[in-house]
Order: C-alpha cells, then structure tokens, then sequence
C-alpha cells in the first residue's frame, strides 16, 4: 500500500474530472439525468461551466444510457467552452455506477495530480462546491489522500482522490473507489458541511419539482 502523504498547492494542482453519466434514470421514467433543464440549460451544461474556471487538464464523461443525446450535448458544450471534454461509452452501463468508475479511471490518460469523481444529477454542485473541495484538499493532513464531503451522517459528492490512491486502486482487480476508502479509512480526510449541495441528488418527481428542473 502506498501514499503521497505531501501536500500539493495550487501551482501543481492538475485536475482531471470525472464526470459520470451513465445511469438509466429509472426512477425518473427512464429519463436521462444530465439532461434535465434548470433554468434553460441541462445540468451537463451547468457543470461543464462550473468546472471550466479550474482549468482541468482532462475532464473525461462515462456515457451509457442514452449515450447519443448527451455525446451530443457535450459536443455542443466542447465547441463553446474552453474545456478538453471528452467521452467514453460504458458497454454495459446496466452493471452499475462501479462498472462506470472503473472504466472512467483506467480511461484517463493526463499527467494529473487530482481526480474530482462526480455525478450528473446534482443540481446545486457549482464552482463553490467544487472550490471548496479542492482547497480541503491542498490543506489536507498528513498522508490523507481523499477527500469525503459529509452532511451529518450522509456521504457526499463529488469527492477529490490523488494519483495515487487511483494508481492503488487500479492496481486492486475490480476494486472501485467506495469499497477501497472503507478498506483504508486512514487515507480519507472528512470534510464535514452542512452545504446541502453535496447531497442533492435528482431521483424522484418530487425532486424534479423541488429543483425546479423539467425533462430535456
């Protein structure tokens, strides 16, 4: 087992993303979450502009479930925004969020620093979500590798990993990002919050409607 266990600033923090929207969206009526309007754009849209202001060296997109609409939507996002998107299909998204991760962090190809793993279905994660985990980060304790966001008891994301700890975990057959911080506690750093944002999701029609989101 190994860890960086150094501090990293701002001047050497190269970020990938890693942005997964894969899901079927089943609770929705099979409806594909990254595509979901708030205020006339999709969440895709609202994170890919979200992220842009952290320059990333690579932002990666696992795509599934309705695959072709939201490669499209990236395609018009890649022409607008100054952000190296690209994407990657998961053949059988049908085996899960872990299938998805996997895939997406064997994928990345940059000479990173940092990964910050989200989902397509947060609404409220914007550029001060996304700051503020990435400056938990630089302060990080000694030979803390992840940081967690936490709301009370409630796991959060997205959730910033080193290249190390990507390069441990992809060293283990299958392993995936969750069961690996079960297995090594030590290397994760809580960011306990009370933002809501890190625990918003969209899964039901009563969220649609408490988001104020429509249908693509």
């Amino acid at each position: 087992m190994t860890s960086l266990g150094k501090q990293s600033g701002p001047a050497n923090l190269r970020l990938a993303v890693l942005l997964l929207a894969a899901g079927e969206g089943s609770r929705l009526g099979a409806t594909p979450k990254a595509l979901l309007q708030k205020g006339g754009q999709s969440l895709l849209s609202h994170f890919c502009k979200s992220i842009t202001a952290f320059s990333p060296i690579e932002f990666l997109v696992v795509t599934g479930f309705y695959a072709d609409a939201i490669e499209s939507e990236l395609a018009k996002l890649k022409q607008n925004l100054d952000l190296p998107v690209e994407y990657i299909r998961n053949p059988h998204p049908e085996l899960g969020q872990a299938s998805s991760v996997r895939l997406g962090l064997e994928a990345l190809k940059s000479d990173y620093v940092v990964v910050l793993i989200a989902l397509c279905d947060q609404p409220l994660v914007g550029a001060i979500e996304i700051d503020d985990l990435l400056k938990q980060y630089e302060q990080r304790g000694q030979q803390k590798e992840v940081i967690l966001p936490m709301v009370g008891e409630q796991r959060g994301n997205p959730v910033v990993f080193s290249r190390q700890v990507i390069t441990d975990i992809l060293a283990i057959p299958k392993m995936v990002c969750r069961p690996f911080m079960d297995q090594y506690p030590e290397l994760v750093q809580i960011f306990a919050t009370d933002n809501q944002a890190y625990i918003a999701d969209v899964d039901t029609e009563a969220e649609l409607s408490e988001f104020n989101l429509k249908r693509f």
